[in-house]
């Protein structure tokens, strides 16, 4: 402000000292009106452009506010709308996500190269295997786990005459990836249930990602030419069909969908029938977020699973969601859900967004579920197929080493 006077005040003392110059004398004469009546029109000009840009602003800045982006909300201490997620998975669904295992699990990747730091270029003694120990822990992937695989990598590593702690991860990594050994395929059919519709139910506690897994699930099926039927059947949560519902519109599924606190059984089936009816390909259904821990709610689900499974229908995935942030705990949620549901696989949400990516090792070593989809970020094609190779890869600090066999001579715990 105190600028905007004095540059007022120097623009009409200009003013007056070219008035009273000779020099203008000189070249206009006696008659000065011409350069008087430039002068102050500038003026006039150079006060009235801020008037008129606050006066735009406040005219039309209301009919467009300013976006609130999802960093924003989250920063602020609110998750992001469901309204804001689809947003911005309709503004990625023109372009194939770049999401990889890679970039993905970037942050688990930075943690475990800052606690295996201290041990490179050291030969393996008791600090090495317990800075090992640590990293493993750290990284989520359990504690009998963790045991189990650290007795195995010794028995490797005296085998191996390993005398370097690069080699030592590498012959980690070549263990990881031998114990990711179980069946990945995802089943769109139904072996002896020949004309029976294939059903993919879809179970996990609230909040975990099931409604957004199954629309991705549903866009994918989709694109690939498949006719999909979503079964909304946690009817106990409000806004749950609703949201089914804006991700059944948005890749061209059909909904089924019944009364608020409606027996989820019965829409599972009308599901199966109306998709039976249609000659759909797969029905895809949801079910309510349970706590793992009351025994009704999960004879609930169990029924839902044997009514799903009966004519016209078969039951060809139950998939586990399971949210990677939650870490150990998601393991009592997927023993509570396997004994509940007959679950085939597990679906890993939220992958890149924790940086304790082991957990996927907890979950096949204690449970002998195989890790099916994987989420590397919030895009429309972010959920992948979960390939151990590029999950190892992508997980373990790259070593410029691989085991080789050499002497060596071993401090022992």
């Amino acid at each position: 402000m105190i600028a905007k006077v004095a540059a007022t005040v120097v623009f009409v003392a200009a003013i007056v000292i070219l008035v009273q110059s000779e020099v203008l004398g000189e070249v206009f004469g006696e008659s000065l009106s011409v350069p008087i009546v430039i002068f102050v029109a500038m003026f006039v000009l150079l006060v009235s452009v801020p008037f008129v840009h606050r006066t735009v602003q406040r005219r039309f800045g209301r009919a467009a506010p300013q976006a609130v982006t999802a960093t924003d909300t989250v920063a602020g201490g609110r998750e992001p709308s469901f309204e804001s997620e689809v947003a911005d998975l309709d503004k990625t669904e023109a372009q194939p996500s770049a999401a990889t295992f890679a970039s993905g699990l970037a942050s688990s990747r930075r943690s475990l190269r800052d606690r295996l730091a201290s041990i490179r270029g050291r030969r393996p003694d008791v600090d090495t295997w317990a800075v090992l120990e640590e990293a493993l822990l750290g990284a989520d992937v359990g504690v009998a786990t963790t045991m189990a695989t650290l007795k195995r990598l010794r028995t490797s590593a005296l085998d191996l005459g390993i005398v370097d702690s690069e080699q030592l991860v590498s012959a980690l990594g070549d263990q990881m990836r031998a114990s990711l050994d179980a069946d990945r395929s995802l089943a769109v059919s139904t072996p002896g249930r020949e004309g029976a519709t294939p059903v993919w139910l879809f179970v996990g506690v609230n909040g975990v990602g099931k409604t957004t897994t199954i629309g991705k699930v549903g866009a994918r099926f989709t694109e690939e030419g498949r006719s999909v039927v979503m079964a909304a059947g946690d009817t106990f949560r409000a806004a749950a069909t609703s949201q089914l519902q804006t991700w059944a519109d948005r890749c061209g599924a059909d909904l089924v969908s019944g009364s608020s606190g409606a027996d989820p059984s019965s829409v599972v089936h009308d599901a199966i029938t109306a998709a039976a009816a249609r000659d759909a390909d797969v029905v895809l259904a949801d079910t309510a977020g349970r706590l793992q821990n009351r025994k009704n709610l999960m004879d609930e689900l169990a029924k839902v699973r044997r009514v799903a499974d009966r004519e016209p229908g078969a039951v060809a995935e139950t998939l586990l969601v399971i949210d990677a942030t939650t870490g150990q705990n998601g393991l009592s949620q997927a023993r509570a859900f396997a004994e509940a549901t007959d679950v085939t696989g597990v679906v890993l949400t939220k992958l890149d967004g924790s940086a304790k990516g082991g957990i996927v090792f907890a979950i096949e070593a204690e449970l002998g579920l195989p890790v099916k989809l994987v989420g590397l970020g919030e895009g429309a094609h972010d959920l992948v197929d979960f390939d151990p190779d590029s999950y190892v890869d992508a997980l373990l600090p790259a070593s410029p080493q691989s085991a080789s066999p050499q002497s060596a001579s071993w401090e022992e715990d």
